[in-house]
């Protein structure tokens, strides 16, 4: 069982290595084809939307007990996707593609995490789902790194025949299979003993949020505002550093330092956090320090001291939230239905994914400050929907005696 914990951590590490080769060079990418910045977020709302399709899909397929097939399936939908958006030439194609792996690559995110949810105890999930994050945090920052020096090297530019950085995505389509090559191998099922629905169809997943408790719901409203800050904040501070001079190397420096402090802070902090009862509280006081942190952080005379201190406050507070409000989650699902759970969490925060660029790429064309003001703002409004579902938790608690924070 231990085994199949540290593959699943893996396959995150790796996987998020590959995906994020991509992101350094996306915005010369773009700009090197004649289309315009905005455009940048549309991209990316795009695939964002493809998760919020694909959740709830793939999350229901999965909980048939064959997650191999669809994680492959998925996988396999990436690469297709990463490929032609990397070599269609034409924006309109590109933003196809761009759903196309949007849609592809939740299947091994969602599927992944509810394998891990399945094979954990409730003692000690969170600890691993915050091995999770700080895995995705880590391969993220490496996949920077690596795609940064791809093409700032010399040696590797002439290697790879390096024009306008589209062949980064032909590298990364590639790699991308070699790793379904090692899930082939690898990974196997779990077969789960409940019972499931005769029929299901693709979109059966998506009336299951129709039977969630409201509280639930409201906790991923909360989650939609706070998703929205949180891919604006790590999207367009790419943008934002590169414009104050940051090369895509320099900037896969800054990331592998996320990197890192995510992974220390999984690995202390999370543990010694899940154990505080009141879940819902602290992840209430860590949006409202996000906030405070973004507020200053843009508007400090000293940027690069700034990002590299207090910036990291916050992605250590983020390192935190995520393993919390997955666990918090997980709690509220059925034997057999973590697939269904899990994916709709995720299409939840996808929706923020949606929203966030398409709002921000036209904040960020009128003012910087303005793009990162409304993160924090958006953290406001998520932790006020907390305190919310925390408020109906204290008084279903005082009308059956029970907690369910």
């Amino acid at each position: 069982m231990k085994r199949e914990r540290v593959l699943i951590i893996i396959f995150f590490l790796f996987q998020n290595i590959i995906h994020n080769m991509g992101h350094p060079v996306t915005p010369d990418f773009v700009r090197s084809l004649g289309i315009e910045d905005y455009m940048f977020g549309v991209f990316f709302a795009m695939m964002s939307l493809g998760l919020v399709i694909g959740g709830p899909i793939w999350g229901g397929l999965g909980d048939s007990g064959k997650k191999k097939k669809y994680i492959i399936i998925g996988l396999i939908i990436y690469s297709i996707g990463q490929f032609g958006f990397g070599y269609s030439g034409n924006q309109y194609l590109m933003i196809f593609f761009r759903l196309l792996s949007g849609l592809g690559v939740i299947a091994s995110i969602t599927l992944f995490t509810s394998h891990m949810v399945e094979i954990t105890e409730n003692h000690e999930r969170a600890r691993y789902l915050a091995l999770i994050a700080a895995a995705i945090t880590l391969g993220a920052s490496i996949g920077y790194y690596f795609g940064g020096f791809l093409v700032e090297n010399e040696f590797t530019r002439t290697l790879l025949n390096v024009t306008n950085n589209k062949e980064v995505f032909l590298l990364q389509s590639l790699l991308n299979l070699l790793y379904i090559g090692f899930i082939v191998l690898l990974f196997k099922d779990r077969v789960c003993e409940v019972p499931t629905e005769k029929k299901r169809n693709i979109f059966s997943s998506f009336k299951y949020i129709g039977k969630m408790d409201y509280r639930l719901v409201i906790f991923l409203i909360g989650l939609v505002f706070i998703s929205i800050g949180q891919i604006n904040l790590d999207k367009y501070i790419d943008i934002f550093l590169i414009d104050e001079a940051f090369n895509p190397l320099e900037l896969g420096r800054f990331k592998m330092v996320i990197g890192g402090a995510s992974l220390l802070t999984s690995l202390i902090l999370v543990p010694l956090f899940a154990k505080i009862s009141k879940q819902i509280g602290l992840m209430i006081i860590i949006q409202i320090l996000s906030s405070l942190i973004v507020f200053y952080t843009f508007r400090s005379n000293e940027l690069v001291l700034t990002v590299y201190t207090v910036f990291m406050l916050y992605i250590v507070l983020k390192a935190l939230f995520t393993p919390l409000e997955q666990n918090y989650i997980s709690l509220h699902a059925k034997e057999g239905e973590y697939g269904k759970v899990m994916g709709t969490r995720q299409s939840f925060i996808a929706i923020g994914y949606v929203i966030g660029p398409l709002l921000g790429g036209f904040l960020y064309e009128v003012n910087p400050i303005l793009l990162f003001d409304s993160s924090a703002i958006s953290f406001i409004f998520g932790m006020t929907l907390l305190l919310t579902v925390g408020i109906l938790n204290k008084n279903k608690k005082k009308r059956d005696g029970k907690s369910i924070e």
